[in-house]
């Protein structure tokens, strides 16, 4: 729970100085690629979550990892190794891509299906999405086999179930009532 608590500060304070100097967007794009990279690759999560590697160390093989980031996030870098924390770098842009698309009014909408979403169900859930919600809309596909078919759609602390497995789920209610 402290870590992501510091990870919010530090994305916050990353968001101020990346819109003071106009280089938001691509600031974001760094930290989509540093959450990604340090989420898929566990060497590179073992490395900088090693408590016996020196954060020198650490702070010059970021830098080299993502040399072509903006001049924001590689000071991002020595940041984390002046404070020790290196372990929260991907919690750090996880939160700034939340707070960057939070800023410019953009919503994530998680929707869960059952198979992989089609063009034909993406435009329905987007129609039932604008009932929900007035920003911009970044989907997210969750492909859980549970739910049978249908698709559950979450915005926010807003959720809309109209999968198969609830509705069976209902039935089964009723029935036993």
């Amino acid at each position: 729970m402290t870590g992501s608590r510091a990870a919010i500060r530090y994305a916050k304070a990353i968001l101020e100085m990346a819109q003071a100097s106009g280089t938001a967007g691509q600031v974001s794009e760094d930290m989509i690629l540093i959450a990604s990279t340090i989420k898929e690759n566990k060497e590179l999560r073992d490395f900088i979550s090693n408590p016996t590697i020196k954060g020198e160390v650490k702070e010059s093989a970021l830098k080299e990892v993502f040399a072509g980031t903006q001049n924001i996030t590689q000071g991002l870098f020595q940041l984390l190794r002046e404070n020790k924390r290196f372990d929260i770098a991907e919690q750090i842009a996880t939160q700034y891509n939340a707070q960057f698309d939070a800023f410019n009014g953009i919503e994530v909408a998680t929707v869960t299906t059952a198979l992989p979403l089609t063009a034909e169900l993406e435009s329905k859930v987007l129609d039932k999405i604008k009932e929900f919600s007035d920003k911009k809309i970044t989907i997210k596909n969750i492909v859980d086999p549970a739910i049978i078919g249908g698709f559950i759609i979450r915005i926010g602390d807003k959720q809309f179930n109209a999968s198969v497995a609830s509705r069976l789920q209902t039935l089964k209610r009723e029935l036993s009532n």
